[in-house]
């Protein structure tokens, strides 16, 4: 079982099965804020729903492909984060999240982040680490920048968002760039 702590107060620990209600619940709970920014929401009505995302999560794991993990924050789940996909060939890790609305403002993305780039960099030994948002998710794009993530640049019509395509800006980090300082 995976559990890394990051802090006092905040952990991350492999997704289970035994998490979809709470997953779920706070999927719920932060619906209209999150359908903002992620495609997945409209197909995540049940607890089944989240349970068949937990089992895909740790089919990826198993399969050394990736690492979806939820946010423990002062014993609480508050949201999810991980790796979506592990490029091993290239040495490059994706990384996604998401936070339930009510525990924003509090710096645990970026602390969340940071661990976790630390964690590509110093334990699985990758080279790259990329983090992509939203041209107009300044909340996300926020969590790169202010770890000295580098934006490379702005994909046009990245991802379908429900009715509309959005462009995506890329922020990368090198193992040789990394001050985790920062």
């Amino acid at each position: 079982m995976f559990v890394y702590q990051i802090d006092k107060e905040l952990s991350l620990k492999l997704t289970e099965v035994n998490d979809a209600e709470r997953i779920f619940k706070l999927t719920d709970q932060s619906r209209g804020y999150l359908r903002e920014w992620l495609p997945w929401l409209d197909m995540t009505t049940k607890v089944e729903d989240t349970k068949a995302y937990i089992e895909s999560c740790r089919k990826s794991y198993a399969e050394n492909k990736g690492m979806h993990t939820v946010i423990v924050y002062k014993n609480e789940i508050v949201g999810v984060v991980g790796f979506n996909e592990i490029d091993w060939t290239n040495k490059i890790v994706y990384i996604g999240y998401w936070l339930g609305q009510q525990y924003q403002g509090n710096g645990i993305m970026t602390r969340v982040a940071k661990a976790l780039t630390d964690y590509a960099f110093n334990h699985l030994k990758l080279n790259r680490v990329e983090i992509r948002a939203a041209v107009e998710n300044h909340k996300s794009r926020s969590i790169p920048e202010r770890l000295g993530f580098v934006n490379e640049g702005e994909i046009r019509q990245s991802e379908w968002l429900y009715d509309h395509y959005v462009d995506h800006i890329i922020y990368g980090m090198l193992a040789k760039d990394w001050n985790p300082e920062n």
